[in-house]
């Protein structure tokens, strides 16, 4: 059987944003964590990446409860070795500069993603 990948994307549920405002977080986060395997030189990652991308690059996008929760799941998946992106509001518009707001977890194989996000709802 063939193996799953994905991109799991988390956004802080405590704090107010826009649709607008979270899908660009949203957007912010996966673009980053591509681009941290692209300048990376993991092997293994570059694989899941070509990989995830054959598959359709599936994505889900979950919900932190807070500011606390994020970072606990940001250093979860770098315990596992998998590429994690972090993303940090410039604040030029709803939120003030530095507000922490969202991660990217891969794409990497569905399993370890999930070892990460599994208890998580949908945002």
């Amino acid at each position: 059987m063939e193996e799953e990948y994905k991109q799991a994307i988390v956004l802080r549920g405590d704090i107010k944003m826009s649709k607008g405002k979270a899908a660009a977080q949203a957007a912010h986060a996966a673009v980053e964590a591509v681009l941290i395997i692209l300048d990376s030189d993991n092997p293994i990652w570059h694989k899941w990446l070509r990989e995830w991308r054959r598959e359709g690059q599936k994505k889900v996008v979950l919900k932190a409860r807070d500011e606390k929760e994020l970072l606990e799941l940001f250093e979860s998946a770098k315990r596992l070795g998998l590429p994690v992106s972090i993303i940090r509001d410039a604040g030029r518009t709803e939120l003030p500069p530095g507000t922490l707001t969202a991660i990217a977890i891969g794409p990497a194989p569905a399993p370890l993603v999930d070892r990460v996000t599994g208890k998580l709802k949908l945002f």
